[in-house]
C-alpha cells in the first residue's frame, strides 16, 4: 500500500489520530508531549502514530495534508493541526467538544 492510501486510511478509520514524536507515555518533543496532554485531559481515548517509528510516515505526512510540521491532529478525518491550535481549542473548551462529537459519531457508525 503507497504511504500516503496509509495515512488516507488511518486518518478515515480513526475517529481522533494524532501523529506525534514518540508516543503519548513517552514523547519525544515537547510539542507532542503538549498536544497529547490536552488530547488525553479530553477523558477520551486516542489513536496516535509515533512518527520517528516510521519514516515513511515522518517524510510523507507533510504533503498529506500540506502542513510541514509535527505533531498533526486530525479528528474525523480532517487536519485540525498542530501543538498551538491544539492547545487553542483546548483552552476555549472546543477541543472537548470536538472529541467528544468525533466519539460519538463513531459508536454511531459502529452500531
Amino acid at each position: 500500500m503507497d504511504v500516503l492510501e496509509r495515512i488516507k486510511e488511518q486518518v478515515e478509520s480513526h475517529p481522533v489520530v494524532l501523529y506525534m514524536k514518540g508516543t503519548p507515555q513517552l514523547p519525544q518533543c515537547g510539542f507532542s508531549s503538549r498536544t497529547a496532554e490536552a488530547l488525553g485531559a479530553c477523558g477520551k481515548e486516542f489513536s496516535y502514530v509515533n512518527v520517528l517509528s516510521d519514516p515513511e510516515i515522518f517524510e510523507n505526512l507533510p504533503r498529506f495534508a500540506d502542513w510541514p510540521t509535527f505533531p498533526q491532529l486530525y479528528i474525523n478525518g480532517e487536519l485540525i493541526g498542530g501543538c498551538d491550535i491544539t492547545l487553542e481549542l483546548y483552552q476555549q473548551g472546543e477541543l472537548q467538544k470536538m472529541v467528544k462529537k468525533a466519539m460519538a459519531d463513531q459508536k454511531k457508525e459502529d452500531a
